[in-house]
C-alpha cells in the first residue's frame, strides 16, 4: 500500500482510507473519521480523551484525529477513517 509523501509544492493529504467497526478495544492509527450514516459517535481522539459526538449527520467528517471509533455510544452508521 502506497503512502502519501510530503512535498513542499502539494498539500498533505490522506493516502487511504478503511471502513470502520465500532469497538471498544481495537484502535488504529490517528484517522479522521467520515459518518455515512446519522448517529451518535463516540471517538477516542489522538490525545486520549473520549468524546460523543450526538445526532452527527450523514456526510459529515469529524476533523479530530480519532484511535479509536467506541461501539458504546456509537449509533451512526458507515463509518470511514481516512488516514
Amino acid at each position: 500500500m502506497a503512502k502519501t509523501n510530503y512535498s513542499p509544492t502539494f498539500p498533505m493529504f490522506p493516502g487511504d482510507a478503511a471502513a470502520v467497526t465500532p469497538s471498544d478495544t481495537n484502535t488504529f492509527t490517528p484517522s479522521i473519521i467520515f459518518v455515512g450514516g446519522l448517529g451518535n459517535v463516540t471517538i477516542k481522539t489522538a490525545q486520549g480523551s473520549t468524546v460523543l459526538f450526538f445526532s452527527v449527520p450523514g456526510g459529515t467528517v469529524i476533523p479530530v484525529q480519532a484511535i479509536q471509533v467506541l461501539a458504546t455510544g456509537t449509533s451512526a452508521s458507515n463509518l470511514v477513517r481516512i488516514f
